[in-house]
């Protein structure tokens, strides 16, 4: 149930995980769950202690670059660029240890430096033209890395280069290359509320300025019509003639 409401609905999920850890805080896998859960409603402090509890249990060290990255979130790069030089990572897949440089390199970022995590990022996975379930999101923080040390064009470039690669929606890089090339998107809905918002306007103020049928009535009993001139020409139209009634003016 955790993992099913993690990415919809994290709140939910964490309450769920407490009371999974209540009834089986010995499993791993709730420990894990309950981490995953808190680290999603950026409550790392909770999110590291249970990502421990399951390291400790299993002795896997595939939670390293997300327990590196609530030390982050807990205001501690240094910390989570120590891990990052640990012989734990060495361990980890390859896929593990993207993550890792990834973590490492937004712990560069936190501390200001910049330049040291657009190096960071630079890597045979980066150059690969294979596509992998992390390529998108290595191409992105390049993309972004580059262009906070003010390499546009790069970052432009990169960031094409993450959508391409970004078959499951999971960066905003269509975004990103929008906004380098000065693209503003307008939302139809927003518009269409608007239109409906004029258009009720305009109907209150028709029915403010239409006047009452008492007083139109007293009017046309008041003021009969003028009677139609006798001396008209065969053929005139009077000038307040219906527009169907007219021709068109060439």
């Amino acid at each position: 149930m955790v993992a099913k409401l993690l990415d919809e609905e994290p709140e939910e999920a964490y309450g769920y995980s407490r009371v999974a850890l209540r009834l089986a805080s010995r499993v791993p896998a709730v420990r894990e769950a309950a981490g995953f859960a808190a680290y999603a409603v950026e409550k790392y402090g909770e999110a590291l202690a249970e990502f421990r509890a399951a390291r400790r249990m299993t002795g896997s060290v595939e939670l390293w670059p997300v327990m590196a990255d609530c030390e982050r979130g807990l205001g501690r790069p240094e910390k989570a660029l120590a891990m990052a030089g640990e012989p734990e990572v060495q361990k980890l897949d390859r896929a593990g240890q993207v993550e890792m440089r990834l973590v490492a390199a937004g712990a560069r970022r936190d501390l200001g430096q910049t330049d040291a995590a657009v190096v960071t990022l630079q890597s045979p996975e980066l150059a690969s033209n294979s596509v992998q379930p992390w390529t998108a999101r290595l191409r992105y923080a390049y993309a972004d890395a580059l262009l906070e040390v003010g390499r546009e064009d790069e970052a432009r470039e990169w960031f094409a280069k993450a959508l391409e690669a970004d078959q499951g929606g999971t960066t905003n890089a269509s975004d990103r290359l929008a906004e380098l090339d000065g693209v503003e998107f307008t939302d139809a809905l927003d518009e269409d509320e608007d239109e409906d918002g004029h258009e009720d306007r305009d109907d209150h103020e028709i029915a403010d300025t239409a006047p009452e049928a008492g007083n139109v009535a007293e009017a046309v009993t008041e003021e009969p019509a003028a009677p139609a001139r006798q001396d008209a020409a065969e053929g005139d139209v009077p000038a307040d003639a219906p527009r169907e009634g007219r021709p068109e003016q060439g």
